[in-house]
């Protein structure tokens, strides 16, 4: 479990990272960091692992040398062969762990070993850092943007891989991505940060709940035809698309009827992260960036 009260961190004058609040990180809960670049995700992963001052209190169930991290940048000797890097990192020889074998078949990794790290491609060092920190298996797990770098095809075996593994481990799990998808699929609660501030943190469907409605149909702009539409509220989406926020079956079905008889495609949901992050910054009056 992680417990953060009144978390503040400062460089200088300017205040990088600021939540007034209590944030309980419970134990088997998996929580999602949202938030656009600079928005002070990384500065509190960094304050977790207690690599910058802070002020405020973090208390953690497990010493911060047993908490399993991917960070968004690892580096490791240039000039070690990685077998040997992995070996020294796990205490023991590769072909002895069935679970490091695994995960260096999973991930095309065999090719790698006898490459020195400064000869390994982008992904195949985000590759690595993973690997690593699935071996561990800590109570306390912490994934800083882990599909960065990574090809659409492992990206996708990875958040199999992840939702499989997590599915019945009583273990924390910290994920900042931004992938919203991720998020969808992996996450249980939800810490919105944005230009350092909090702007919300809960249950990912209660937030969703919060700032979009039971559930949204969203479509093209270019499809949204007004007079039909009127009695339908809509809500703040990505650009180029209008999300429609649903409350009531009836209402659904009511919109519906309209978007086929107009022959017009559109997706329902009732976990959107994209669109339930975008009202939520609209609420505090911060205007949306796509990633």
């Amino acid at each position: 479990m992680i417990n953060i009260n009144n978390l503040k961190v400062k460089y200088g004058d300017f205040t990088a990272l600021d939540i007034g609040k209590e944030i309980v990180i419970d134990k088997n809960r998996k929580l999602g960091v949202l938030g656009s670049n600079g928005a002070g995700k990384t500065t509190l992963i960094n304050a977790i692992m207690e690599l910058v001052p802070y002020e405020g209190s973090i208390k953690k169930s497990l010493p911060k040398e047993e908490i399993a991290v991917h960070m968004q940048n690892n580096y490791y000797p240039d000039n070690i062969a990685i077998r040997s890097v992995m070996e020294a990192v796990i205490g023991t020889k590769l072909e002895k762990s069935e679970k490091i074998m695994e995960l260096i078949k999973f991930f095309n990794f065999e090719s790698a070993l006898k490459k020195n790290f400064k000869e390994l491609s982008g992904g195949q060092k985000q590759r690595l850092t993973v690997i690593l920190v699935l071996s561990q298996e800590s109570p306390i797990t912490i994934f800083d943007e882990v599909t960065s770098g990574l090809d659409f095809q492992t990206r996708t075996g990875l958040m199999d891989l992840l939702e499989k593994w997590y599915s019945d481990r009583e273990d924390t799990l910290i994920l900042v991505s931004h992938y919203y998808d991720e998020l969808e699929r992996l996450v249980d609660d939800v810490l919105i940060l944005e230009r350092g501030k909090l702007i919300d943190y809960g249950n990912k469907l209660s937030l969703f709940n919060k700032y979009c409605g039971k559930r949204v149909i969203s479509f093209d702009e270019k499809d949204y035809v007004e007079d039909l539409m009127k009695d339908f509220k809509k809500i703040a989406g990505p650009e180029g698309k209008v999300v429609i926020s649903i409350n009531e079956n009836e209402e659904e079905e009511r919109l519906q009827r309209i978007m086929i008889a107009e022959n017009i495609d559109f997706e329902r949901s009732s976990k959107d992260m994209e669109t339930m992050y975008i009202n939520a910054l609209r609420k505090e009056g911060i205007r949306y960036e796509a990633k």
